[in-house]
């Protein structure tokens, strides 16, 4: 994969006037197979009967990848079949709206973009239109164009088995195996012209657990958002690629499991300060400092290539030659907001020279909105209430404490966060020792994701929580639904009993 500055990510709906940039794209991703590319009277056709099922990933505004689809009945897709007959003689006369089965017509991505995992969004976008089409599953054939080179030696058969096995390496059936598809059946004569494949291919399968065989009208999908906390082990590296390998170690680890949202502790790269520990400690916290812009940087190429956006935590920052505490959202589409903390402690003050910054705000994203504030933050309980007042979903609360009591203040604050606020709120922060880094020696967390105190929600308020002062990885999932329901149906309605006759709260 080149190294691709990345301004945007865009999935959309494939339109006609991209067909030019599409027959381009599948002569490139193609160029091994005779008849490469649709007309683009059949593009037209396809985006007529079925536009929903037919996606394109865009980078930079430049096409990258594509998957078509179409719906078909599930004994057509299931039985042994060709290309050419389960499209209808390339007519696309097989699509039925009324079928139950999405069948995959193509999926590409092209060469400079591989490496992304921008198949992975355009299987999953295919996995959220089965489900909210209320369709059995999505069928495709496969091709396995590693097969050539093992034809001599091994039956199709056997070939799969050992690619199942990992004795061969299969990357094009791997990823659809590690996305949740299944090998039904072989498929002979399957595309006329893949030589690479000797004409075989594997009727990949993946069916919808959601799935109902009769129903009126199809069942609202809750929006459950999975939250990935890294509880970071402070450990000596020699420099920031060493560190940032640690980093994309955990961002690989949550994403394996599709959370929606990793997040990192206060302070993380605070490691890299060991090397200025001849400097005073004001001076090495500047230093470390000058890493900020490319951490931020490789966090967000990260957050594109994991599918996952990422709160990095905090980092110290120099902004018009003063000290501030930031921290960065980097969504997976690309974009990048900055948040500050707000209130300093006063080591941070005496020790650093660190200022408190003042901008506020929550941030949306595709799993709602979210707010986040930096440790000492959470024990102002109006910085959050001005974020529950702009509809915050969760609260992302990175963390430093050294002590058992610091960190029972950030703790117990953030659990009233989510109490009074109607929201989760989900913490992360730094184990073990530095003895080489001057003013951040020990560390002490748990990590944990609070809920709010209702029927709908543990009665202890807590979803989940990491052992303490082990470095590991906590994955909770929660139902941004069920706040909706607790704003309107909740046992207490901490938002809306609020005496604004008595009191307000208002951000100068």
């Amino acid at each position: 994969m080149q190294d691709i500055d990345i301004e945007n990510i865009e999935l959309t709906y494939l339109g006609l006037e991209d067909y030019q940039e599409l027959k381009k794209a599948m002569i490139e991703s193609y160029q091994k197979v005779e008849d490469n590319y649709w007309e683009k009277h059949e593009i037209e056709k396809l985006i007529n009967l079925f536009p929903e099922g037919q996606v394109v990933i865009k980078i930079n505004g430049q096409l990258a990848g594509c998957a078509l689809s179409l719906i078909v009945k599930s004994r057509l897709a299931q039985q042994r079949h060709t290309y050419k007959k389960i499209t209808g003689n390339y007519t696309f006369n097989t699509h039925d709206p009324e079928a139950d089965m999405l069948y995959g017509v193509d999926l590409f991505i092209k060469p400079e973009f591989r490496g992304l995992r921008l198949g992975r969004r355009l299987y999953d976008y295919r996995k959220e239109l089965c489900e909210r089409m209320n369709l059995r599953g999505i069928a495709f054939g496969g091709r396995i164009p590693n097969y050539h080179t093992y034809a001599d030696d091994l039956t199709p058969r056997e070939y799969i088995d050992k690619v199942k096995k990992k004795e061969i390496d299969d990357p094009v059936l791997n990823f659809q195996i590690n996305n949740d598809f299944h090998v039904s059946k072989i498929l002979k004569g399957y595309l006329e012209g893949d030589q690479e494949s000797k004409e075989y291919a594997v009727l990949l399968e993946w069916d919808n657990i959601y799935y109902e065989e009769e129903t009126e009208q199809a069942s609202s999908i809750k929006r459950v958002v999975r939250l990935g906390l890294i509880q970071w082990q402070m450990r000596p590296y020699k420099d920031l690629d060493e560190l940032m390998q640690q980093v994309e170690y955990f961002v690989d680890a949550v994403s394996d499991y599709r959370s929606d949202f990793a997040l990192f502790p206060e302070f993380f790269n605070a490691p890299l300060m060991a090397e200025n520990n001849h400097l005073s400690e004001s001076d090495a916290i500047r230093e470390l400092a000058s890493h900020t812009e490319e951490i931020v940087n490789r966090f967000s190429k990260l957050a594109i290539s994991y599918n996952i956006n990422i709160i990095t935590g905090s980092m110290p920052e120099m902004k018009n030659d003063r000290l501030y505490n930031v921290g960065y959202l980097c969504r997976r589409d690309g974009t990048v907001e900055r948040f500050e903390k707000i209130h300093v402690t006063p080591d941070e003050s005496k020790i650093w020279g660190m200022e408190g910054g003042n901008e506020l705000q929550t941030f949306e994203t595709d799993c709602g909105k979210v707010g986040v504030l930096i440790c000492y933050d959470v024990e102002f309980p109006e910085l959050s209430r001005l974020l529950a007042d702009q509809e915050m979903d969760i609260l992302f609360v990175p963390f430093l404490t050294d002590t058992q009591n610091g960190y029972s203040r950030v703790r117990n604050c953030a659990q009233a966060r989510a109490i009074e606020n109607e929201c989760y709120v989900a913490l992360a922060g730094s184990v073990g020792n530095l003895p080489n880094v001057h003013n951040m020696d020990i560390q002490f967390a748990q990590s944990v994701v609070f809920t709010p105190c209702d029927f709908a929600f543990p009665t202890n308020g807590i979803k989940a929580e990491a052992t303490p002062n082990t470095e590991m990885i906590l994955i909770a999932d929660v139902d941004v639904d069920d706040l909706r329901e607790l704003h309107q149906f909740g046992s207490v309605n901490n938002l809306k009993d609020r005496r604004k006759d008595v009191y307000e709260l208002k951000k100068r």
